[in-house]
């Protein structure tokens, strides 16, 4: 073993890994070389590398207490392991424990009378691990200081739950729920793209008609300054919410601020409104143009009516700043900068670009920054805040008509490496590198999303701090939480600097203390948790997910035997979240029709012209074996068939796809809105950025309109038949 894949091997880098096809495929040298100095390695020699390994091996000899603790809360004793010289045996440690609380606890222990776990000869001196006993202590995020002959430590103390809240512990029955991407709902209301509001309304008319969760495209910040970026699952930050999404006529002084309401009821903004309304296509820009305008009016007004007044709803403002802290002034104050250094250069799209002093958040130009423009930064805190109100006011609406999930949230793999939380927290994360994924049938080049992967090391040393932002942030208003790419948390590939998507490598994450963390998180925010399990997922990898409380992400187009018969509704497990497809694939008639192939030969996607012939023919064979299943389980009849040659789609069909799906014993049913009235574009299509409109496209008919298609109709007569709601 070369010096370089010993340092690859104690920091966590895979030597070789399984492909989709059981071939196995061996690290890339150069990738790997590329990964380790992005991580801050010194590689200039075999001498360096050696010494950088024998240091990593040494750490957690020759430091007192590791720099975090997990405590399972259901061990029977809560134990830490201590790392001492042997010569120290026979002193008397103290330690002593703060509590998430405030409380503190005290103590002392003869080291002589610990257990030895195992001791090392590091350097010529002898070191003992030993295992100290503490008291129980509630579940929490907690510090522990410990202090031996006048030596000082300080570690994170965790305890935390094995398993997350179940969906049996939110309800007592299978439940059923419809999947919006919410820019894409369209109201009277509209300005251009869905929001706040038509949540609130989506939700109020689906719980009439036993819906129990609205699932939802990721909410994440994205650039205010730059509404042209508009992935999801890019974002400038895992915590707060895309302020685009705020219905401006909710905000509290929309009615009685007049320069709003001169500007909003003039002919030509309601001829922009009515123009971008009319669009297939979202134009983030132009609706985010219509959107500010108005927001700044607001902002002002409420500066001059509230906060220079001091009254009840300025005090509100305020308590959400304070309660949101510093993550929400560092992302206001990044927003602010965005915004500054644009107008510059208008291709500044990042932190990267900025001049080098700016570049760090607490540089004193940046602190200046902060007393010159404190009025813009209090601008962006502001739209968190209107933002957090209002999906909020859909989760309480949710509660109130007794949606025992009620919004299902998304949270993305990581961040978008120009964005604030990159920028903000350096340290955390490997700037240069990408998450991505290997290879598969899908994406024959593999994929490099683009997102900053962050340091599993550094997480830790945090205490999972990262993570437990962003699962807390996007749980805040949530009774479901879908994790994206959930073998992440075990396993992350990673594309190195400046190399192809096919050359990445995969790194080690602590799988079992980051389901804890879930699993604490989880059951303080009473949120059903659901891992994206899709892909390339090792053997096992489903029963670790079970064990810590997970359900499983099971879709119906790949829930198949390798002849490629469908598997019946009773295989699909009951800890599972089921659907049709997902927005990275084709739409149920989309994917009868055979659309999905069409663009994906329109686009060039196929490595060559034969794989596309044989997924045209494979597809054919495919329609057959879910015709026999459907028609197996009762749910189709051979006289409902639709047509085969040209592949046609039906009402029956729709129907009874979802009809088999509501027979598992799957403790959620989630139905794409795009199944649910039939359309045949899909949301999004990988490998593509404009080349499809990805992330653009508007419901056909408005939220109201819903309720009067055939196919909506359909589904909720099949989901009260099958899954009725208590």
């Amino acid at each position: 073993m070369t010096p370089l894949q010993q340092l690859a091997d104690i920091v966590g880098f895979h030597p070789s890994y399984k492909d989709c096809y059981g071939n196995m495929v061996h690290a890339n040298q150069e990738a790997l070389q590329a990964l380790l100095q992005a991580m801050g390695y010194d590689l200039s020699s075999d001498v360096a590398i050696l010494a950088a390994a024998q240091e990593l091996k040494n750490k957690s000899w020759l430091t007192l207490l590791p720099a975090m603790s997990m405590i399972k809360s259901e061990a029977s004793q809560h134990t830490v392991t201590l790392s001492v010289a042997a010569q120290d045996v026979a002193q008397t440690i103290s330690w002593q424990i703060t509590l998430e609380s405030g409380e503190v606890l005290n103590g002392t222990q003869a080291l002589s009378e610990l257990n030895k776990l195992d001791e090392q000869d590091v350097e010529g001196e002898l070191y003992q691990k030993l295992t100290l006993v503490l008291p129980h202590v509630e579940e929490g995020y907690h510090q522990l200081a410990v202090e031996l002959d006048g030596l000082n430590s300080t570690g994170h103390l965790i305890v935390a739950p094995k398993t997350c809240y179940s969906p049996n512990e939110a309800a007592d029955y299978r439940m059923w729920g419809l999947a919006a991407q919410l820019y894409s709902l369209k109201s009277d209301n509209s300005w251009g793209m869905g929001d706040f509001g038509d949540l609130k309304s989506l939700v109020e008319q689906s719980a009439k008609r036993g819906v129990t969760a609205i699932g939802l495209n990721p909410l994440h910040p994205l650039y205010p300054n730059n509404p042209g970026h508009i992935s999801p699952y890019s974002p400038t930050s895992r915590c707060f919410l895309n302020t685009l999404y705020i219905d401006v006529t909710a905000v509290p002084n929309f009615s009685s601020c007049e320069a709003a309401q001169d500007v909003v009821n003039s002919d030509d903004f309601q001829q922009q409104v009515a123009q971008a309304n009319g669009h297939e296509f979202i134009d983030y820009p132009h609706a985010a143009h219509l959107k500010y305008q108005v927001l700044e009016l607001l902002y002002q007004d409420f500066i001059t009516e509230h906060l220079d007044k001091g009254t009840d709803v300025a005090k509100q403002y305020q308590a959400f700043c304070d309660a949101m802290g510093d993550d929400l002034f560092e992302l206001a104050t990044f927003d602010a900068l965005y915004e500054h250094f644009r107008k510059l250069d208008f291709h500044a799209y990042g932190w990267k670009k900025w001049p080098v002093e700016y570049q760090d958040p607490h540089s004193p130009e940046v602190e200046q920054f902060k007393l010159d423009h404190a009025e813009r930064i209090g601008y962006f805190q502001f739209l968190q805040w209107q933002a957090d109100a209002q999906i909020g006011a859909a989760a309480s609406a949710a509660k109130a008509n007794d949606m025992p999930v009620g919004l299902y949230m998304d949270l993305a793999v990581g961040c978008d490496g120009s964005g604030a939380e990159v920028w903000a927290d350096k340290h955390s994360y490997v700037s240069g590198a990408a998450v991505g994924a290997p290879p598969d049938a899908m994406n024959t080049l593999g994929q490099d999303w683009g997102l900053t992967p962050i340091n599993p090391v550094a997480l830790q040393e945090q205490g999972y701090l990262p993570l437990v932002k962003a699962l807390r942030s996007n749980m805040r208003h949530a009774g479901a939480l879908r994790i994206d790419h959930v073998l992440g948390l075990m396993r992350q590939y990673w594309v190195a600097p400046g190399m192809r998507a096919d050359q990445g490598i995969y790194i080690t994450f602590p799988l079992d203390e980051i389901f804890r963390i879930i699993a604490l998180e989880s059951r303080r925010n009473q949120c059903v948790v659901i891992g994206e399990d899709l892909g390339n997922v090792p053997e096992g990898f489903g029963e670790i997910m079970a064990e810590a409380g997970l359900l499983s992400y099971k879709v119906l187009f790949f829930e198949r035997w390798d002849s490629g018969l469908f598997f019946r509704p009773e295989l699909y497990p009951e800890q599972s979240m089921v659907t049709v497809s997902t927005h990275d694939l084709s739409t149920m008639a989309g994917w009868w029709t055979g659309n999905d192939l069409k663009w994906r030969q329109e686009l060039n996607l196929y490595p060559n012209e034969q794989m596309g012939v044989d997924e045209r023919n494979g597809r054919v064979t495919d329609r057959e074996q879910l015709l026999a299943a459907l028609e197996h389980e009762g749910v189709l009849h051979a006289d409902e068939f639709p047509g085969m040659a040209p592949a046609t789609m039906n009402n029956a069909l729709s129907r009874a796809v979802q009809a088999f799906l509501a027979k598992a014993p799957s403790r959620i049913l989630l139905v794409p809105l795009e199944d649910a009235l039939g359309l045949h574009e899909q949301v999004n299509i990988p490998g593509t950025v404009d080349e499809h409109p990805n992330w653009r496209r508007r419901m056909p008919i408005t939220i109201e309109e819903f309720w009067q298609h055939v196919d909506m109709n359909n589904l909720v007569e099949v989901m009260n038949n099958e899954r009725p709601k208590g």
